[in-house]
């Protein structure tokens, strides 16, 4: 059995990690080095040995060994390793490795002080401080490093600390390269678009492209590059078989002009012409307009809207939906343009043949659109008045306060959240921003029409702030038929479909939870 005397010299001067054994914790009790007492030290350019020669009075190890009951005998294996321990660290060859250190860094001082006046230039002071962390950083390393001493630093490599003063050399090094924040930021958010693009195009490329993967993939938002293909897939115009859809294009698309050839003459008959009339008069009211009032553009919207129109008498023609042509026509369009802005699409640029594609998927998707949400065109719209008496329950069950505000200034809902509903919010927020909503939108079971509804009560809410401060009707109705949404963009959009999420999954199945 090992000694005590060899224990506890052992803990005092080793920091080898013996199993049990117990480490430094560098913090404000224990630091790692006293300026004080290692003053010598950190003027020294040369490493130093891993485990400095502290003049501290007794061991930390021997209080806690005082202190503690519950500290372990170690066997006899344990007692021979720390004797073996004890006896590698000699303390005469400590002091040596200090004493050389000292000398060197003397001899180089002078060497300085006699070099300075010849070279001409005015004496710089000498930087304690990189100094300082060096030998900081040299105290902490691991006890396993070599202990002997190794030449000084340049003071060229020292100078990256100058910038930063709470960092050991090399994490200068690395920041002093770095790019701005906003750069990394942006190249973080182009290698996350990079990735999900390639998610969305290993997924489309499959022989069955799984729709509900294509679903959750889509409801962040789609990319430009793949939009159109994953619009066709989600709206159900297109099969989920990569086999069977260029034979499905062709076929639909044929489909679509035997419509035209055989309906679209008989736009100026007597049973028609005040329903071709009537879509003749909203076009030009649609936006983008530079977009819209391209006669190209034009006649393609005029026959899209009458041919559908005659296709469904139900409900034929409606003010409103004019207005949900324009997304599908511009996802459509973009996949043959390199325009980032669509409002400034030249149409006549584009091939005839693609036009004509471009005219007949969208007819084809605005369709699958309108057979869920038929019933808000049909006579009376029955459909919008059930969801304007649906938020207003709903908004009234979010927040009171302005469910309160708006019946006291007797603003009803009908008169602002109508167009909300007839238009799927498209004159409310920028066109950029209604294809991102409706990327979701595709993504969600009834989104056109359930979850519409979760959206435009936290579209509303969105603008608490300003309704509350409106104190007069008008101005409040002009606020809410006029919301400042110009400058919105995807992130915007993002934020509104996050909280209408949160409204749908906190009410949709709890009609009554917060009802008073």
């Amino acid at each position: 059995m090992a000694s005590d005397g060899a224990r506890r010299q052992f803990w005092k001067r080793s920091t080898s990690k013996v199993p049990g054994s117990i480490q430094h914790v560098y913090g404000a009790q224990h630091p790692p080095f006293d300026p004080l007492l290692h003053g010598t030290l950190l003027r020294s350019a040369p490493k130093l040995p891993s485990t400095p020669v502290k003049a501290k009075r007794g061991s930390t190890f021997q209080e806690f060994e005082s202190n503690t009951s519950d500290a372990w005998d170690a066997g006899e294996d344990d007692d021979e390793l720390l004797a073996m321990a004890a006896e590698s660290l000699n303390s005469e060859v400590v002091m040596e490795t200090a004493h050389r250190v000292l000398r060197d860094h003397s001899q180089r001082q002078g060497q300085h002080r006699r070099e300075t006046p010849a070279s001409g230039d005015s004496p710089q002071p000498r930087p304690e401080a990189p100094l300082a962390l060096s030998a900081d950083a040299r105290l902490v390393k691991s006890a396993s490093e070599s202990h002997t001493s190794q030449p000084a630093e340049r003071p060229s490599e020292a100078a990256p600390l100058q910038r930063s003063q709470s960092l050991p050399h090399s994490s200068s090094t690395a920041l002093s390269g770095a790019s701005d924040p906003s750069t990394l930021s942006s190249a973080a958010l182009s290698e996350r678009e990079a990735s999900r693009l390639d998610k969305f195009q290993q997924l489309l490329a499959g022989p069955n492209t799984d729709l509900e993967e294509l679903r959750k993939l889509s409801w962040s938002g789609i990319p430009r590059a793949v939009r159109p293909m994953t619009w066709k897939l989600l709206s159900g115009y297109l099969p989920a078989n990569v086999d069977r859809r260029p034979a499905t294009l062709q076929r639909k698309q044929k489909e679509y002009f035997a419509f035209v050839e055989h309906y679209y003459d008989s736009r100026n008959d007597d049973a028609h012409q005040d329903t071709y009339r009537q879509i003749h008069i909203d076009i030009p009211r649609m936006s983008p307009e530079a977009l819209i009032l391209q006669p190209k553009v034009t006649e393609i919207f005029e026959r899209i809207l009458f041919i559908w129109a005659i296709r469904h008498p139900a409900s034929g023609y409606v003010q409103g939906i004019n207005d949900l042509v324009t997304p599908f026509f511009v996802v459509f369009i973009c996949e043959h343009i390199d325009e980032e802005d669509v409002d400034s699409v030249d149409v006549s640029q584009v091939p005839e043949d693609v036009l004509r594609n471009i005219e007949a998927d969208t007819y084809w998707c605005m369709s699958r659109l309108l057979d869920g949400i038929q019933d808000n065109y049909t006579f009376a719209q029955p459909g919008i008045q059930v969801k304007v008496q649906m938020l207003e329950g709903l908004v009234s069950r979010i927040d009171e306060q302005v469910h309160r505000h708006l019946k006291q200034h007797e603003v009803q809902y009908l008169q602002f959240t109508f167009r909300w509903m007839n238009n799927l919010l498209t004159r409310e927020v920028p066109l950029r921003c209604t294809v991102r909503l409706w990327d979701t939108y595709q993504s969600e079971p009834e989104g056109f029409s359930h979850f519409h509804l979760y959206v435009c009560a936290a579209f509303l809410v969105r603008w608490r702030k300003e309704i509350l401060e409106e104190k007069d009707f008008q101005e409040l109705l002009l606020f809410l038929q006029n919301l400042p949404t110009a400058a919105w963009d995807d992130e915007d959009v993002s934020l509104l479909l996050a909280e209408a999420y949160r409204l749908k999954f906190t009410f949709a199945d709890a009609p009554n939870h917060y009802k008073k």
